[in-house]
């Protein structure tokens, strides 16, 4: 019993001061920060930043302690939710698990059924959560419909509800347009519209090179009233097609759909944009480029052609993909 006894004091008054010392909280807050992992981790020091944030202490010993028996290779980029009450080797415990928060990225033009399926993937979501994606949490106005699910880079809470997530995406396009808003009321131009011509362009373009010359071409077009005959409208009303594909190849009965998308039967721009753009497109659709274009083409090498006349048309049909 006496050694049980000395053993006791030692633990008490030796070794449990010592492990609080090197591995205790750095201090008694109980509140939830949330720490970042960045999706490029190669220069990302964690038990630096971990230091830096004050979660844990700056010691060689718990330095050792990691370095020799805590691994880090399956650490998860994203958000964890930390308080500066944690012991250290809790805190080690909850970065080797699940992210609470996770990166989400995506940067082409997609339409909201793309989006969704990035996150669901990314966020774990059920069929019936995207269901509601693509037909309530996306449906909240006819303006808010297609085209603000703005392609950038987000963290995320997975725990995130699918309306909040659609709201968040709608707050970073609102966030993108608005030092473009003034200009947009200047140039009499609502800015749905500009939304609508801005995914024309982001589905149609090569690239930015000749984002402005396409976005000069649509206003030619709807200047002169004539149907704008865009292929892209055609794949938005197919959707998915038989290979699985988005926007895949559609024939020549797709142009034969009677659909308001259908920008062969009908004249004007579609009834909504037909995927979200960044804003370099919707800045192409404010300030087209000034061209007696009405038609054009993009071949192998993806150069765009364009031709005032059909014949001139038909000549780079024969000439560049021919």
């Amino acid at each position: 019993m006496k050694k049980v006894f000395i053993y006791i004091l030692i633990f008490v008054f030796v070794a449990y001061p010592s492990y609080w010392y090197y591995f205790g909280p750095v201090r008694g807050s109980k509140e939830a920060e949330i720490f970042i992992i960045p999706k490029n981790q190669d220069r990302f020091n964690l038990v630096q930043k971990l230091e830096e944030g004050k979660f844990i202490k700056k010691n060689k010993v718990l330095e050792y302690y990691l370095n020799t028996f805590v691994f880090f290779s399956d650490v998860k980029s994203g958000g964890y939710k930390l308080s500066k009450n944690m012991w250290a080797l809790d805190i080690f415990k909850k970065i080797n698990g699940q992210p609470d928060l996770v990166w989400v990225s995506w940067s082409s033009c997609l339409r909201k059924e793309q989006v969704g399926e990035i996150l669901a993937d990314a966020l774990g979501w059920s069929k019936n959560d995207l269901t509601k994606w693509n037909t309530v949490y996306t449906n909240s106005s006819p303006e808010y419909f297609e085209g603000v699910y703005y392609p950038d880079t987000y963290l995320i809470p997975v725990d995130e509800k699918g309306g909040q997530v659609a709201k968040r995406l709608i707050s970073r396009f609102n966030e993108k347009f608005a030092p473009l808003a003034d200009r947009y009321i200047e140039a009499n131009i609502r800015w749905v519209t500009g939304l609508k011509i801005a995914s024309l362009i982001a589905r149609e373009a090569a690239g930015i090179s000749d984002m402005k010359l396409i976005s000069g071409i649509i206003w030619n077009r709807l200047d002169k009233k004539m149907p704008l005959q865009i292929d892209a409208t055609m794949q938005y009303t197919l959707g998915k097609n038989n290979q699985g594909k988005w926007w895949g190849a559609i024939d020549l009965k797709e142009q034969k759909k009677d659909s308001p998308y259908n920008s062969y039967l009908y004249k004007g721009l579609p009834p909504t944009p037909i995927c979200s753009p960044n804003i370099d497109y919707i800045d192409a659709a404010l300030n087209p480029e000034e061209t007696d274009c009405i038609f054009y083409l993009h071949d192998n090498f993806k150069q765009i052609h364009c031709s005032v006349t059909y014949e001139e048309h038909l000549n780079n049909i024969k000439k560049y993909l021919n």
